[in-house]
């Protein structure tokens, strides 16, 4: 069963790298333009793509089938209203005037009708409960000037009409309900501040390399407004399914990924692009995965990004994800701020571009244990306590060459 629900999602690495011209390159990625990576081959052509669990977008693949208590949501009418796309949203939007229109329409026809005011249309003498009207298309008119209050004083009510006068009260109370859900359900809906969160920018690629000699994993975000968000937070999820020691599937199991929580970094000041980087340590999932497990790796990590947008105040939310096959590694961003005269400018045209760096090939976990032989050794060669004896050779393996 549980091999029934993995889906095969390895592809082709090389795509994913484009060349890079040497002048947008730093001065270390210029020196290592040399180096040669020898990246895994996978024949894409007998790989099913692997199914997102979020599109870059931020859209989640996610469909509710078989609702059976499709109560609920009428439960919450408004915000049913409120989620429907832009042309249902139209059509009932106008199929709740028409509605309401017609209907009281045809009970102001019909109190006309009963009291035989359309059977004495031109007799001055006689008084009816609506002055001039004469039909249904009428009083369909005059419905509309009143729930409206256009009040164009062609056709008014009298007084000696004691069942107008009740309907007259009930069209204008049950107007005001259609008015204030209509309305507001527009409202709301035009100033979600969902279209903001297109211009806030997600790396196309996630990274992994060294800094302050540990393992990263890093990704870019951006902000194309110079209206700011404000208190905008980061976080990331794990999306990898999983089997427990008792033998139980989860499919699509959420972890967290730790971008700064324990120390504030996740709360971002976004102003200029910043790289959002995730240590990997023993508290990591991505511990003990090396370069080669990250290719075989069946997993999705989903980044959010959220804040109040600074001119409404509402709260913003903009989401993306990175497949094993957007995850490089041994490669950084490019960057992209440069220094002016009385400014910074940033360079947009690279906001994805990353170039090679040299990088172990081993993972957290093994280069933990390198560095701790390595320190080790160093220590007792400064004590003179190894008599001459050779260094380990396992302190040389897992490290991509320059």
């Amino acid at each position: 069963m549980a091999r029934d629900l993995r889906v095969s999602m390895d592809q082709d690495l090389a795509d994913d790298i484009n060349p890079r011209e040497p002048k947008k390159l730093p001065k270390q990625a210029r020196e290592n333009a040399a180096m040669n990576v020898d990246w895994p081959h996978l024949p894409s052509e007998h790989k099913k793509p692997r199914q997102r669990y979020m599109e870059k977008d931020g859209k989640c693949n996610v469909h509710h089938g078989n609702v059976k208590e499709t109560y609920r949501y009428f439960s919450d009418l408004f915000t049913t209203l409120v989620d429907l796309n832009w042309h249902f949203s139209m059509f009932i939007f106008t199929l709740a005037y028409t509605v309401t229109w017609l209907f009281f329409g045809l009970l102001w026809w019909f109190i006309a009708y009963v009291r035989g005011d359309l059977e004495h249309v031109d007799d001055k003498s006689w008084v009816p409960c609506v002055e001039n009207l004469n039909g249904f298309v009428s009083a369909f008119l005059f419905s509309i000037e009143t729930e409206t209050t256009i009040g164009y004083g062609y056709r008014v009510i009298t007084e000696k009409c004691p069942e107008g006068i009740v309907l007259l009260l009930i069209q204008a109370i049950l107007g005001s309900i259609v008015n204030a859900l209509m309305v507001g359900c527009m409202f709301v809906k035009i100033s979600q501040p969902k279209k903001r969160a297109e211009t806030l920018m997600f790396s196309n690629n996630a990274v992994i390399s060294l800094r302050d000699g540990k393992l990263c994993l890093m990704f870019r975000v951006g902000d194309l407004r110079s209206s700011h968000i404000v208190e905008a937070s980061i976080r990331a999820k794990l999306i990898k399914s999983k089997q427990t020691k008792e033998g139980e599937f989860i499919p699509l199991n959420q972890t967290d990924i730790n971008v700064g929580f324990d120390t504030g970094d996740d709360r971002l000041f976004l102003v200029s692009p910043l790289i959002i980087s995730h240590e990997i340590n023993e508290k990591s999932p991505f511990w003990e995965m090396s370069r080669s497990e990250l290719d075989t790796e069946n997993f999705e990590i989903v980044v959010i990004l959220e804040g109040m947008v600074e001119a409404t105040g509402m709260t913003c939310q903009a989401r993306s994800s990175y497949v094993n096959t957007e995850v490089l590694w041994g490669h950084r961003f490019t960057p992209v701020l440069t220094l002016e005269k009385g400014f910074y400018e940033v360079d947009y045209t690279t906001f994805h571009d990353t170039y090679e760096t040299p990088t172990p090939t081993c993972g957290a976990k093994d280069l933990e244990e390198l560095q701790r032989e390595d320190r080790l050794y160093t220590a007792q060669r400064n004590q003179g306590t190894l008599n001459g004896a050779p260094r380990s050779e396992k302190n040389n393996i897992g490290v991509q060459p320059d």
